[in-house]
């Protein structure tokens, strides 16, 4: 990717902390914990949006998570793939090569093609080991997870590849996103106001 936009952290989701993010603000990352309250929730929205329905814009791009611990890079595709109009590419990027060959399969095709995909798999493990702290193996059992927000078409969509689909939040516009988003990830803490595992993060425009 080229830096004209970058990843960096919210510090609180009050008005005035949320005003230091610089704008605009294409994808919101939460981190969270995977508690028992949170897994019954899960199953109990994913019966609701069974038995009601959800109108899901074909322009979301959305992929299973199949591989052990990657939900970050799980959660980087979806905030990448759903504003390539906004964001710029290297001329030999890998990201963009596997989008553009996985844009019309389904989560799950998409899933199984980047499990062999050999250029995410190596930037994956070398971003991993970049890092301050060590990367989990493959295996190691890991309680926190990533998800991604992103707005495609006016509509906020939460983007889990643990769940079966996107899930709509309702509408959002860009000047309302990143607040838009935020109050989603208030209802998670919510869930869990025992729990202090929780970080968000946004892909902004770089602002210098």
């Amino acid at each position: 990717m080229k830096p004209t936009w970058q990843f960096g952290d919210v510090y609180g989701l009050d008005p005035e902390l949320l005003s230091m993010v610089p704008r605009p603000v294409c994808a919101v990352l939460l981190l969270f914990p995977l508690t028992e309250k949170y897994e019954a929730f899960k199953l109990e929205e994913e019966e609701k949006i069974k038995a009601q329905g959800q109108d899901v814009s074909p322009d979301v791009y959305f992929i299973k998570q199949t591989i052990g611990n990657a939900c970050g890079t799980i959660g980087l595709i979806h905030a990448v793939a759903n504003n390539q109009a906004h964001l710029e590419f290297e001329s030999d990027s890998a990201l963009k090569k596997f989008l553009g060959q996985t844009s019309k399969m389904s989560p799950e095709e998409k899933a199984t093609f980047l499990e062999k995909d050999e250029s995410i798999r190596v930037t994956h493990e070398s971003s991993a080991q970049e890092g301050q702290t060590e990367a989990p193996s493959i295996d190691e059992k890991v309680n926190l997870h990533f998800i991604a927000f992103v707005n495609v078409g006016g509509q906020l969509y939460e983007l889990d590849g643990r769940k079966p689909f996107p899930i709509v939040h309702g509408k959002t516009s860009e000047d309302s996103f990143l607040e838009d988003a935020t109050q989603v990830c208030k209802t998670f803490m919510a869930r869990d106001p025992q729990e202090l595992r929780f970080t968000v993060i946004a892909l902004s425009k770089d602002s210098y």
